[in-house]
């Protein structure tokens, strides 16, 4: 089992602390939403910055380092081209998640001056659906017996 990490040091660092991180992100914000159940408290469309960053979460890891690559890669609807397009937009629906979240927390609770925790759980719920994202992709080697 050594070597299958990139130099992990600790468990967050690890593909099982991408999902420790995974499964956090969306305790929190279904916690909040048991708190906070109307529509007045929490909009129930903040839940969509989730939703996204969980789609870019599984677009990121659905394709390898490999075929970004090209190593003997050249089926499939674009070959390298299209995983490398796959990818991108995986990640733009991934900082677009995050930076909606920000906006969310700070254009709905920051500045008007209400509880801030919905906002918190909407933030802190795609940063570390963002991390674990990272975690997955690039802090596991993919060879399949190394």
């Amino acid at each position: 089992w050594t070597g299958r990490c990139r130099g992990a040091g600790s468990m967050w660092a690890s593909p099982s602390g991408g999902r420790a991180q995974f499964f956090t992100g969306w305790w929190i914000i279904i916690d909040a939403a048991v708190v906070y159940p109307t529509n007045k408290d929490m909009n129930h469309a903040f839940h969509t910055c989730g939703v996204m960053s969980t789609i870019a979460f599984f677009m990121i890891n659905a394709v390898s380092n490999g075929q970004v690559r090209g190593d003997g890669y050249s089926e499939g609807c674009l070959g390298r081209t299209g995983a490398r397009i796959w990818l991108f937009i995986g990640f733009m629906l991934m900082f677009g998640s995050l930076i909606a979240s920000m906006w969310i927390l700070f254009g709905a609770y920051v500045v008007p001056k209400s509880d801030v925790y919905p906002g918190l759980a909407v933030f802190f719920q795609n940063a570390l659906i963002f991390f674990s994202s990272l975690i997955y992709k690039f802090g596991r080697t993919e060879e399949l017996w190394a």
